[in-house]
């Protein structure tokens, strides 16, 4: 098992949703984070005076999938994420050792 963090533009995330949903992919976990990487954040101009923006809004939604789908689920988030402009995002994949579901007892690919 593989837990995949993606690091996504904000209006982005309805489209991973939804075309992770279509395969079959239900269980995510969502969060609003903020942070910045080659942007280095930007420079806005407010009441006339000049300020910058270290951390850029973004969203980072945390998965768990069989190491067979991981490619596959990999490659739906770039589709649906992708803009092709800098700011994109991010995909980490990282081993799970174990899962329990604490309603069942349930564990590992059937806690899924």
């Amino acid at each position: 098992m593989k837990k995949i963090e993606a690091i996504i533009k904000p209006f982005k995330l309805e489209d991973v949703k939804d075309a992770l949903s279509e395969a079959g992919i239900t269980g995510m976990t969502v969060s609003d984070v903020k942070g910045y990487g080659r942007q280095q954040g930007h420079s806005e101009l407010y009441r006339g005076a000049e300020y910058v923006v270290d951390f850029l809004p973004k969203i980072k939604i945390e998965l768990i999938v069989a190491n067979d789908d991981v490619d596959s689920t990999i490659d739906i988030i770039i589709a649906a994420a992708k803009t092709g402009k800098i700011g994109d995002g991010k995909i980490f994949v990282s081993s799970i050792e174990r899962i329990v579901r604490i309603r069942t007892g349930e564990e590992n690919e059937e806690a899924i």
